[in-house]
This record gives structure tokens, C-alpha cells and sequence, in this order.
């Protein structure tokens, strides 16, 4: 990650909080949930764990003749 610090031997880690986006960390290691236009992210837990991310996108009907 471009703007994020890591310190791998105390687990640390430093991000950017001018930066728009969620962070998720799971037995130790950071993913970043980058933002996207439109749309929403859902988190599936499991055992207390994050298992998985749900992506969907909204667009916005405004004449297109396809989407």
C-alpha cells in the first residue's frame, strides 16, 4: 500500500487519514477497501473474523440506452 507504513516486527501500521477508505485486518495482515463512485460494501463475519467483502455498484438510470 502506497501511503501506508508498516512495522512488521511490532504489528504496527501508519495510514494516510487524508486518504478516503476502510481498512480491514484479519490474522495480522491489512487490506485496504478502496472507494469506489457509487455503490456499497458489505462485511461477512465469521467465527469474529472478516470472511469475506460484498462489492455491488448502483448506476444511476439517466437515458442510457444500455448499462
Amino acid at each position: 500500500m502506497e501511503n501506508t507504513a508498516i512495522n512488521i516486527e511490532k504489528m504496527t501500521a501508519e495510514i494516510d487519514l487524508m486518504e478516503n477508505a476502510a481498512y480491514v485486518i484479519k490474522d495480522g495482515h491489512l487490506t485496504k477497501v478502496t472507494p469506489k463512485q457509487f455503490g456499497e460494501d458489505i462485511i461477512i463475519w465469521q467465527n469474529g473474523k472478516v470472511h469475506d467483502v460484498v462489492r455491488s455498484q448502483r448506476t444511476r438510470i439517466n437515458g442510457q440506452d444500455v448499462i
